[in-house]
């Protein structure tokens, strides 16, 4: 088909009108396939001539990228965007025929944070760029598997980190040495007014102590497996038990809690002491996050048959370079503490059959949502519910 229109072209002085009608009708065919090929394709897809003129842009293009109003058709490419950041990338690319085509963009679409890829691919013929291809695709879910995997993977090699635990140990343990041969010092010279010397080094242990034990404790709970006991729970009062039991420390902080209950949620399947470790882990993280006092909102709701809790908190936030790395075993940006809290937090709400998300801006705080499944009677009953409405 397309040597015949192209040897058609070249003669269109000696067709007649039914060979012109014939050839319009190929072309207007040709033009609809590809029509239907770039709608079919369910990524975002912007092509310019060499002058960086847009020519074509697929349907799906304005689902990925936020573009101004008006067609894009006939624009500089770069002008067609609302977002400044991808549009300086792609300017630097173009005009600078820049060998970095492709680069992720975290941005708020609609109301879901997501993460695009967007690349630059030249269009060449006969050895010279006749355009340029601008390719957008969501890849949220894939980074998000990728976390996951790596997060699975971490947590199934903590079997073998024995000798990072050997170091942690090793460090208490030598300074309870030190201070057990100065106690032994001490005594040694019968001094009768020692009482408060040998006070100050019996603290110092017991410090040493409870720190090493922190560690041990923590790192057994990490990589044995895990002795559930389910048991039909309320998860709303398991949230205002525990703050009833935190709320004097996090008043002292400077930081207000605020419960926004649903009476909704039917009883869950959970080992209350469990949960109460995860809520207790996330709470902890979101008063460290917030050093100067503030304000931590704790949710539940239904969502699409499951349970929901969130935490909000109005702290430091994560950045985006961490966000992937927070579940990770031993990882922290404290000065004390192990890195395992939300190694823990992820492995227990795993075992529940549950999934935890985040959504963080520097600056601006953090929302931990835990995602718990229904019991399986409860989930027939909504799933019963929602067949009789559409029917």
């Amino acid at each position: 088909m397309r040597e015949f229109i192209l040897k058609a072209s070249k003669s269109l002085d000696k067709l007649d009108k039914v060979q012109i009608g014939r050839l319009v009708s190929d072309l207007l065919k040709d033009h609809e396939l590809l029509e239907m090929v770039l709608s079919s394709v369910d990524r975002g897809i912007m092509v310019t001539d060499e002058n960086f003129k847009v020519t074509l842009a697929n349907r799906h293009i304005r689902r990925f990228l936020p573009l101004k109003a008006g067609s894009p058709l006939e624009k500089n490419l770069w002008e067609t965007l609302e977002d400044p950041h991808i549009g300086e990338f792609i300017h630097e690319v173009l005009i600078n025929q820049d060998n970095l085509r492709e680069k992720h963009f975290p941005l708020d679409l609609q109301g879901r944070s997501i993460i695009l890829s967007i690349s630059i691919l030249p269009l060449a013929k006969d050895g010279r760029v006749r355009g340029n291809l601008l390719y957008v695709e969501d890849i949220t879910q894939k980074k998000a598997e990728e976390a996951r995997m790596r997060r699975v993977e971490s947590i199934v090699s903590l079997t073998t980190l024995t000798a990072g635990i050997a170091h942690e140990i090793k460090n208490p343990l030598g300074s309870m040495g030190i201070y057990l041969q100065l106690m032994q010092k001490v005594l040694n010279q019968h001094c009768g007014g020692c009482k408060e010397e040998l006070l100050g080094y019996l603290e110092v242990l017991n410090e040493e102590v409870e720190r090493l034990n922190s560690i041990v404790v923590d790192y057994l709970f990490a990589v044995k497996p895990l002795d559930t006991n389910p048991e039909p729970c309320k998860i709303n009062q398991i949230i205002e038990e525990l703050v009833e039991f935190v709320h004097v420390e996090l008043d002292q902080q400077g930081i207000s809690v605020v419960m926004k209950l649903d009476d909704n949620i039917p009883q869950l399947s959970l080992d209350e002491k469990l949960m109460k470790q995860v809520l207790l882990n996330l709470i902890k993280n979101a008063s460290a996050a917030m050093e100067q006092g503030g304000r931590l909102v704790i949710s539940t709701g239904m969502h699409e048959g499951h349970a929901m809790v969130s935490l909000k908190d109005n702290g430091k936030g994560i950045p985006d370079e961490l966000k992937s790395k927070i579940f990770e075993p031993y990882f922290t940006t404290r000065d004390t503490g192990t890195g395992l809290g939300l190694t823990l937090v992820y492995k227990i709400i795993k075992e529940h059959g549950g999934e935890i998300e985040v959504k963080s801006k520097e600056n601006r705080g953090s929302t931990f949502t835990l995602i718990l499944p229904l019991p399986q009677k409860q989930r027939k009953l909504i799933t019963q519910r929602e067949e009789s409405i559409d029917l």
